[in-house]
């Protein structure tokens, strides 16, 4: 898909981050919207700042992990618009936990939220991008999708399982022939609201030394790429229809890490982990 114009996009979690820059840029390249998110007062903001664009918005309130809200939100895009062509899998959520101190029910939200969503909006999409003669399926990943880390089984696990789906269905795709594809997305540290928004459970300052306000700032700090630049490097390789795209300088150098140091990296991140934890009681008891 060279050109967005006149073409419909649905995305969801655009009430705020990637998914509203990716709306506004989209907006801007004459593509008309479908836009979801739990949070209708982050939505009714990115129409907001949408103003008046010549293309046409529609708005849905949908929790991704309910799939009834989701196939009703696929059908009513196709009511609205007649067709679409693209869906950004883009809603997530972020969770802080040992593996010990993470219940199961924080697993059930995270898994429902980042993985049984993306998978609900392929299905539910997917017929209609067929139907429309042409269409693209973006999933967004995390670099935790390809680069574990402690604390976040959670997170890893839905983001490595996006991961493999996706690369799946991009084979799949391949095989089947026409003009429907796939392509899966590993950003590093955007400036959004995702970790300010996370779950986190006292294991983590337990293990890291950290309470989860300090450890949020730190994590923060770590924070390079902008949502308008995210969006960016998304829309241009679903235009150079890219298997796999690694967003921002931190994704691509954990990318290389993890492929020179496969097993090795997780040593190296251990070490890290406990020498912040020593410093970090060095502090308190100073």
């Amino acid at each position: 898909m060279k050109d967005f114009r006149d073409r419909v996009a649905a995305i969801t979690g655009a009430g705020s981050g990637i998914g509203r820059a990716l709306a506004l840029q989209l907006a801007a390249d004459g593509c008309h919207l479908s836009l979801s998110d739990v949070d209708a007062e982050g939505l009714a903001e990115t129409v907001r700042q949408l103003g008046a664009p010549r293309v046409k918005v529609t708005t849905a309130t949908v929790d991704v992990a309910d799939r009834a809200q989701v196939e009703a939100w696929a059908t009513q895009t196709v009511a609205d618009h007649e067709r679409v062509h693209m869906i950004f899998n883009n809603a997530g959520v972020a969770l802080g936990g040992t593996v010990e101190g993470t219940t199961i029910e924080e697993y059930e939200w995270i898994v429902g939220i980042n993985f049984w969503g993306v998978v609900y909006g392929t299905k539910a999409f997917l017929p209609h991008l067929r139907a429309a003669g042409e269409g693209h399926v973006i999933n967004i990943s995390s670099i935790f999708g390809l680069f574990s880390q402690p604390t976040q089984s959670g997170y890893n696990a839905t983001k490595f399982a996006v991961r493999g789906f996706t690369e799946s269905l991009r084979q799949e795709l391949d095989l089947a022939g026409g003009a429907v594809s796939a392509t899966c997305v590993h950003p590093g540290g955007i400036k959004t609201n995702i970790a300010a928004n996370a779950r986190t459970n006292g294991s983590v300052a337990k293990m890291t030394g950290k309470d989860p306000v300090s450890s949020q700032k730190d994590f923060e700090k770590l924070f390079r790429t902008t949502a308008d630049e995210a969006a960016g490097i998304i829309l241009k390789a679903v235009r150079r229809n890219d298997r796999r795209v690694l967003v921002g300088p931190d994704a691509k150098v954990i990318d290389i890490c993890q492929r020179l140091l496969p097993t090795a990296y997780q040593r190296l991140v251990t070490r890290a982990v406990r020498s912040q934890s020593r410093k970090s009681a060095g502090k308190k008891s100073a």
